[in-house]
């Protein structure tokens, strides 16, 4: 799912793209998409795109009067950017809704049969706050307010992160390289950690965001994201099970659970230790290894 770094990005291409442009027309491309009625999509229709916010991992497009229009991409949904005449590019089925500038088409994909990705039309502010899982924004927190909300709950540092109640914009991708970043075991108790620890992972927090919204700034180059991923060479741990730290050529572990997967370097993150896989670990009961140096 793309995460605060890759919606920011988001945000800055269409503001170019968008920004004080009417919308000619919006065409639907499949029926599960649009999770709203009122006011009706049309409502939208020759209006000009005055803005463009982000709300958690929301993308917002702002139209007068009082209309917003909150794009949820989910895991495989992304937006495309094409100048006039320029074929979409993917296959039909992807597209779930196109929008039709003069300048060009924005285009609203999904590479999944699930489709979860999906877009509301509200009107109001506060139709617009209630969308708001309320998660306090990482990088303009103070360490009190970051460590408020970390401790606010009884959660592990990796759920903590993920949480969009608690922190805004960060997913499983970016909370493994923060606490990489922060050399933090992803299954400590939040409500456990020191003073140092913490300002440590505030620190990790802020800089991980920051550079990998640099990086992606830097790889748009003033066009438009068309390799929004979650997996990149350049990351630390995430998605790298098995490669080698950067840091101490340690092995990247991985503890796999529900539909998603945590990533770790037990040299760095844990002592040494090897954390449990729910499911593999209780398959091979004793013959777990229980160190990094038992592999």
């Amino acid at each position: 799912m793309p995460e605060l770094p890759d919606v920011v990005v988001y945000i800055e291409a269409l503001t170019r793209h968008v920004v004080g442009r009417r919308l000619a027309r919006v065409e639907l491309f499949s029926p599960f998409v649009l999770r709203s009625v009122d006011p009706p999509i049309t409502a939208i229709t020759d209006q000009t795109v005055s803005g463009v916010r982000r709300v958690g991992k929301r993308i917002v497009l702002v139209f007068d009067p009082d209309l917003f229009l909150v794009l949820h991409l989910m895991i495989a949904g992304r937006l495309r950017w094409r100048e006039p005449g320029k074929k979409p590019g993917m296959g039909p089925k992807m597209i779930l809704a196109s929008f039709e500038f003069a300048e060009g088409s924005l285009f609203f994909t999904e590479a999944s049969s699930k489709k979860r990705a999906s877009m509301q039309l509200v009107r109001g502010e506060a139709a617009l706050g209630a969308l708001d899982p309320g998660g306090l924004e990482p990088l303009g927190a103070t360490l009190d307010e970051f460590h408020g909300a970390l401790t606010r709950e009884s959660h592990t540092l990796k759920r903590a992160l993920t949480d969009p109640h608690l922190f805004s914009g960060i997913g499983n991708a970016y909370s493994d390289e923060i606490l990489h970043a922060a050399r933090l075991s992803p299954l400590k108790l939040a409500r456990s950690l020191h003073g140092e620890e913490c300002l440590r992972l505030y620190d990790a927090t802020r800089a991980t965001l920051l550079a990998w919204i640099d990086r992606l700034r830097k790889d748009v180059r003033g066009g438009f994201p068309e390799k929004v991923t979650a997996f990149h060479d350049e990351m630390a741990v995430h998605g790298r099970f098995k490669k080698p730290c950067p840091v101490c050529g340690s092995p990247v572990q991985r503890i796999v659970y529900a539909a998603n997967e945590c990533n770790y370097c037990a040299r760095c993150q844990t002592g040494g230790r090897l954390l449990a896989d729910r499911s593999l670990s209780r398959l091979l009961k004793n013959d777990w290894p229980k160190s990094i140096d038992e592999i």
